[in-house]
């Protein structure tokens, strides 16, 4: 969605507000058609952020996976929102500010990035599918405890930072779009983050309303076993992208 042409909104609202009001002096016509340019144009770019960014963030994905699934066990889901949320917004600025020219002049970085996920992912997916195998109930009581805080959040780190594909998308091509609004790209990257922030609140405390499904152990054998068929998939895209990167 391009920006919003400032010249046309003032003329467009200096015709209107003279054909409605005829005895307004022309400097009045004119203040309030400036207002109108500086409120739309910001309005409109911050719309455009939040749609680019929720293109790019509403996927299946390994991050989204896991927040499913502390959402579903109802662990640590509000640091995990932050996190995530915060994270992409890092991002998202770094992007704007104009990191992604650095991170395309360095690729090895990404080539190592790569072979770095892929070991996390299959490890990952390894102990999904072990949980598969020895599935628990939903209720704690039943099944495993959780795995505390920090090892959560590292693990949460692990799957946006350890995800080469979360520098080209958000760095990169977020970078390279918002920046197409020029004085207007810092507003872009505020619907962007905002976007975020409202992707994962939702996933992470939405996910409680599928509670009463996964209340027998066959639903988490099944959530557990796709996890682990999607940690394993993401996993060999990665190292075929190392391999071909040569």
């Amino acid at each position: 969605m391009p920006p919003l042409s400032s010249p046309t909104l003032a003329i467009v609202a200096a015709d209107t507000l003279g054909r409605l009001g005829g005895s307004m002096s022309e400097h009045v016509v004119t203040q309030v058609a400036s207002a109108v340019v500086t409120q739309a144009a910001p309005t409109a770019t911050v719309l455009a952020g939040f749609a680019f960014s929720m293109s790019l963030i509403v996927a299946i994905g390994a991050q989204n996976a896991f927040v499913l699934r502390q959402g579903l066990r109802k662990e640590y889901v509000l640091p995990i929102v932050i996190v995530c949320a915060g994270t992409d917004a890092l991002l998202i600025t770094a992007g704007i500010a104009g990191v992604g020219a650095i991170i395309l002049a360095a690729p090895w970085v990404l080539v190592v990035v790569r072979w770095i996920g892929v070991a996390f992912l299959v490890i990952y997916g390894v102990l999904a599918a072990r949980r598969a195998i020895r599935p628990g109930e939903l209720d704690p009581a039943s099944g495993s405890g959780p795995a505390g805080l920090w090892p959560t959040i590292a693990a949460c780190l692990a799957f946006t930072w350890l995800n080469p594909h979360v520098y080209l998308d958000t760095v990169v091509l977020m970078g390279t779009v918002g920046n197409g609004y020029g004085d207007n790209r810092w507003w872009f990257a505020l619907g962007a983050a905002f976007a975020s922030a409202v992707w994962f609140t939702a996933l992470g405390f939405g996910a409680r309303a599928l509670r009463p499904i996964f209340r027998s152990p066959v639903a988490w054998r099944l959530l557990d076993v796709l996890i682990a068929l999607m940690m394993f998939a993401i996993a060999i895209t990665l190292a075929v992208e190392a391999i071909t990167a040569h």
